[in-house]
């Protein structure tokens, strides 16, 4: 594979072995960030003790950060693709540590004293509206940087940063809370997205090509005329993906408290369960993207993980519904509940990299930008949405009703994340068929 080049002096200290510095100078920005966003929910056990908070509160509080990134993405998706990767993540990164420092002065519980709920909710709610802008920036990043052939590759790596996040925030946030304080946690999360906003500074910088005036972009054929957010097919991925994620944030925000609350799982097991779905999502959606690239079937991959993602939280319902109040009497059924929800983790979270790269081949790389935010913007609202929505169901009907939902937004999600191709599109395609014979 090739690499075209500009001999701009500006950018002629830059070869093609670079795009692999700005891919994991991206892995590092969204890493830091996940930390933060996965691994908080983590922390939910503690959290509900520490700040003192019922059910209802902590699903609101989790789902603030959520809401928060769900309302910037859309917003810094078009101003990186105005402004440029570089100048968004810094100001991202750097701003987010600084909401993250304020949250460990003004927001952390310590002894004798709990923050005010509007302290930890506002908190949470800026460091989304903040972090929100690494999705896209990093995105856009790796769509002029690499090539198709590699594109699927290099994204579903960059989307292992997010339970690469998660997985250190399982394996370390809890801890640090347990021993050294929320102070301490948020301290620590500043300190990660500081590191990771030096290495941007360092490493990401436009592709020479772009340095040069010539834009890194696919052909005009290869573009659509009207932009993502006129785009139907656009907005098709884009439901599709943040619909399909309810089931993975329902994991994420309150598996730990099911296996606490429903499985009587020690702190060890549910640590051990959560790293063990962060890892498995890692290696997931690395293979899925080499392989989709090869096979270049990321359509019927998608079809794939959401029909397998029904069955597994459908089985995992009926699993809670059968163990009715009597989790904690069969080791066996611990086991199993703990197994299930585990793969039910991993296989909800492996498809991330082959939908987002299906998405902005989709928008084009000179809109990737805004394709990402949007697709983003849909992921976060349901991260609102899920924490939120949980104790209610809950309340309804317990957690068999909550996996039930889970599976349903994975059936609901299957038709919607294979684009349909316009009319114009067909049109074109079917000349060049007959042209061809």
């Amino acid at each position: 594979m090739t690499h075209s080049l500009s001999t701009h002096p500006s950018s002629s200290s830059f070869t093609p072995r670079h795009r692999w510095k700005v891919l994991a100078a991206g892995v590092a920005a969204n890493a830091a960030f996940s930390v933060a966003f996965s691994g908080i929910p983590m922390t939910a056990v503690l959290m509900r003790t520490g700040y003192q908070l019922d059910n209802a509160t902590l699903g609101l509080v989790l789902g603030l950060m959520g809401l928060g990134i769900a309302v910037s993405e859309l917003p810094w998706g078009l101003l990186t693709d105005r402004w440029g990767d570089r100048p968004v993540l810094l100001a991202g990164l750097g701003s987010t540590a600084l909401a993250l420092i304020a949250m460990a002065l003004w927001a952390a519980p310590a002894a004798g004293h709990i923050p005010g709920l509007g302290w930890l909710g506002s908190g949470l709610l800026l460091v989304g509206l903040l972090g929100g802008s690494v999705n896209g920036a990093s995105g856009r990043a790796v769509m002029t940087w690499f090539d198709a052939s590699e594109r699927g590759l290099a994204m579903s790596i960059r989307q292992t940063a997010v339970p690469m996040g998660g997985g250190i925030g399982a394996l370390v946030l809890p801890f640090v809370a347990l021993h050294f304080g929320f102070a301490a946690l948020y301290g620590l999360l500043a300190l990660l997205c500081a590191l990771s906003a030096a290495m941007s500074w360092a490493w990401v910088h436009e592709p020479p090509i772009a340095a040069g005036g010539d834009k890194a972009v696919p052909t005009a054929a290869a573009v659509p005329k009207s932009g993502p957010l006129r785009d139907a097919r656009v907005w098709r991925i884009v439901a599709g993906i943040g619909i399909l994620c309810a089931p993975q944030f329902a994991v994420l925000s309150f598996g730990t408290v099911f296996l606490h609350d429903f499985g009587h799982a020690g702190l060890a097991t549910i640590t051990a369960t959560m790293v063990f779905v962060q890892v498995g999502a890692m290696v997931m959606r690395v293979w899925s993207g080499r392989w989709t690239d090869r096979n270049r079937n990321r359509p019927a991959y998608l079809r794939a993980c959401s029909g397998l993602t029904v069955v597994l939280f459908a089985g995992l319902a009926a699993l809670a519904l059968a163990a009715g109040t009597h989790a904690a009497d069969s080791p066996a059924l611990r086991i199993a509940l703990v197994v299930l929800l585990g793969v039910s983790g991993v296989c909800v979270s492996a498809w991330h990299g082959v939908a987002y790269t299906e998405l902005a081949t989709l928008a084009g790389a000179s809109r990737a930008g805004t394709a990402l935010g949007m697709a983003n913007t849909s992921v976060f609202l349901v991260c609102f949405v899920t924490p939120f929505s949980i104790p209610h169901l809950l309340a309804l009907q317990g957690w068999p009703m909550v996996w039930l939902a889970a599976s349903a937004c994975a059936l609901v999600a299957m038709p919607l994340l294979v684009a349909r191709p316009a009319a114009a599109d067909q049109k074109l395609a079917k000349t060049a068929l007959s042209r061809s014979t």
